[in-house]
């Protein structure tokens, strides 16, 4: 079994879903977290939830000032950051003819800029601490089988995706001699609160009916994975994109 003991993560986007799912995997394996999220009530919740090992910061990734203040936190109780993981996300739905200008700089701004800052920050941390001996240095960035898909009705989301895994690489080429490994992680469709209303409706359940397997993702479907990644026995993978999704994609 994977241990995450003595490290510690900060997770962006850790108010709901995949990200509050990840906190809960990596606290359950021994390892401490550092829960970021603009709806600080969430992350104060679920970091009550944890225990003495959570700590709930706010964070909006957009804003380098919040990013760098979220840090701070982080090693002020914690001391270093091991591992960061960038999960927060945003999609704005429709025709790429209609879709406001507004609505699609949130999405990049969020998606894959705000990813950027987070990893960016957790590097320069990592290597101001000596990751470059130590080699424990690690970062997931949480994408979508988007980034490889056509006609998913959310043309910048599946974009700041593909630029998301493209990013990873160009991170890890960067980094790969300073001890960190930065790899992404992209999940198929899976129940979250921005599509359930979605998937309950009918014709989102002719979409589920219509995935190879008949089903959504489940939501820990992730959680072996990221764990290992974040771990000591990842040492050797670096600049990777894993695709979980059930044979969704294929």
């Amino acid at each position: 079994m994977t241990d995450l003991a003595g490290r510690t993560v900060l997770i962006a986007g850790a108010s709901a879903g995949l990200g509050a799912g990840f906190a809960r995997a990596v606290s359950a394996v021994g390892g401490r977290v550092v829960l970021g999220a603009r709806r600080l009530d969430r992350v104060m919740a679920l970091a009550s939830e944890i225990g003495d090992r959570a700590l709930a910061v706010p964070l909006d990734i957009t804003s380098e000032d919040s990013v760098i203040a979220a840090f701070d936190a982080a090693e002020a109780r914690f001391g270093s950051v091991d591992g960061v993981v960038c999960n927060a996300g945003v999609g704005t739905g429709g025709r790429s003819t209609v879709v406001p200008k507004q609505g699609l700089r949130q999405v990049l701004d969020t998606n894959l800029l705000g990813s950027y800052l987070v990893a960016r920050e957790g590097a320069r941390r990592m290597i101001a601490r000596g990751s470059r001996d130590s080699g424990g240095g690690r970062i997931v960035m949480i994408g979508s089988i988007t980034a490889e898909q056509n006609g998913t009705g959310d043309a910048m989301y599946a974009a700041t995706k593909a630029g998301l895994a493209h990013l990873t690489r160009q991170f890890a080429r960067e980094w790969v001699r300073q001890g960190i490994n930065v790899n992404c992680l992209q999940p198929g469709w899976i129940p979250s609160e921005i599509n359930a209303e979605w998937f309950a409706s009918e014709r989102g359940q002719q979409d589920i009916a219509g995935l190879h397997r008949g089903r959504l993702l489940e939501s820990d479907a992730l959680d072996d994975m990221l764990v290992y990644l974040l771990s000591d026995r990842s040492r050797q993978v670096t600049g990777s994109t894993f695709t979980i999704d059930d044979g969704q994609s294929l």
